[in-house]
């Protein structure tokens, strides 16, 4: 019952938001800018242009989810919204799993309406993505957003204000998105070769967009660009159960965060 008072109070706060408004533009060209990469070259299975809107996806979603989501929870320490709150008969879990729903529908309808948008244009212009291009986009979108909004709502639940969280989501992004590969290959070469590839399978799920881009390329039919190192990712995201597993290890994930999250909400 409180979860979902919070989420439909989540909603109705983050589309009054001018931050949702203004990431919503910010999606919207840059998912015009994908149907200008798209119109260049026809789209079958994984190709150097999937591989380019893949990355350019990664880039842009999980900073927006991060920065949306931790500056919610954060401005309600800072408008003292939460000590009210706090005065009726609700759980913390309660709380943060409605700030969770809520958000997590805010920033879906945000990529819907991007990718929306970008259907229209392409369908006035003659130069649409396929429809199964679209729903393909669309659910990496949704994967990104739901696993790094865990992260999001951890972030809200340590930083005090809209500056830490400011701070520790451009970092968590950029370790994430732009530093990882290269710290990886760095650690990698301190352990003997026999660890190498275990360590890289382990790495690889304690980081959301490395195992979603891995999941969908292979999906895709691309997963032999990844070398023999992600065979094993490779092997069950093209098995019969793949997406099961990868449902699974998501929502591991996402409890993972989610619980730590209560659990510093509660303690601070």
């Amino acid at each position: 019952m409180h979860i979902n008072l919070i989420a439909k109070r989540e909603v109705k706060v983050g589309f009054r938001n001018p931050w949702s408004y203004s990431f919503m533009a910010l999606f919207s060209l840059f998912s015009l800018g994908l149907l200008i990469i798209q119109s260049q070259s026809y789209m079958k299975g994984y190709t150097y242009t999937t591989g380019t809107m893949l990355n350019l996806i990664l880039y842009l979603l999980p900073l927006m989810t991060m920065l949306l989501s931790s500056f919610s929870l954060t401005a309600e320490k800072e408008e003292g919204s939460w000590q009210l709150l706090s005065t009726y008969a609700m759980t913390t879990s309660s709380f943060l799993l409605g700030k969770y729903l809520g958000q997590a529908l805010v920033l879906i309808a945000i990529v819907s309406f991007g990718y929306g948008l970008s259907g229209v244009a392409g369908m006035l212009l003659g130069k649409s993505f396929a429809f199964s291009t679209l729903l393909f986009l669309l659910a990496f979108s949704i994967c990104l957003i739901l696993l790094f909004l865990g992260i999001a709502m951890l972030i809200g639940a340590i930083s005090k204000n809209r500056w830490q969280a400011l701070t520790m989501g451009v970092s968590i992004w950029f370790f994430y998105i732009l530093a990882w590969p290269t710290l990886l290959i760095s650690v990698l070469s301190f352990v003997p070769y026999t660890w190498i590839k275990p360590l890289l399978q382990l790495a690889t799920f304690l980081n959301p967009a490395e195992f979603v881009r891995i999941f969908s390329v292979a999906r895709l039919g691309g997963g032999s660009i990844f070398g023999p190192e992600y065979y094993k990712w490779v092997y069950w995201a093209d098995s019969p159960l793949g997406d099961l597993i990868f449902v699974a290890l998501s929502l591991l994930w996402i409890s993972a965060t989610l619980f730590i999250a209560i659990r510093v909400w509660e303690r601070r």
